[in-house]
């Protein structure tokens, strides 16, 4: 299971004093027990992906405004704790096999509108693919119907 292995990782960047990977745990660590209270559950891998997909899209956001108000050290900063976070993510589906579930797969056969496009695409891609591309890629092909 995810969760234990980030315990167990968070423990070893202890030992080996890892600072920025002990930090960036240590605060995925205690996010997921507080999404555990308050899921009042055991959290799933699909729980925890999901808590780190949250807090590299912080991240991105809080780099996109130090980089506004021109603080470099703070982009660093965050650039470095987003590459510890996207270590425990997995693999995304590329563009090209997004486009070819999509248009090959028919899923989207008897879609007339974008809403009803991505009420069908959604549940298949959840997790596997970047939202934002997937509704690119939806745009599209309803544009070119």
């Amino acid at each position: 299971m995810l969760f234990s292995r980030l315990q167990a990782e968070m423990k070893q960047a202890l030992l080996n004093k890892e600072s920025l990977k002990l930090l960036v745990l240590r605060m995925l660590v205690s996010e997921l027990n507080y999404k555990k209270i308050d899921l009042q559950r055991e959290l799933t891998d699909e729980d925890v992906i999901a808590v780190i997909r949250k807090a590299v899209k912080q991240r991105d956001e809080s780099i996109a405004s130090y980089t506004a108000g021109g603080r470099s050290d703070q982009v660093i900063q965050e650039t470095q704790e987003k590459q510890v976070l996207q270590a425990y993510l997995p693999q995304l589906m590329s563009e090209e096999d997004i486009r070819k579930q999509i248009v090959d797969g028919r899923l989207l056969d008897g879609a007339t509108d974008f809403g009803q496009a991505m009420r069908v695409v959604s549940p298949v891609f959840k997790g596997k693919a970047d939202g934002g591309l997937v509704a690119k890629i939806v745009k599209e092909w309803i544009m070119s119907r």
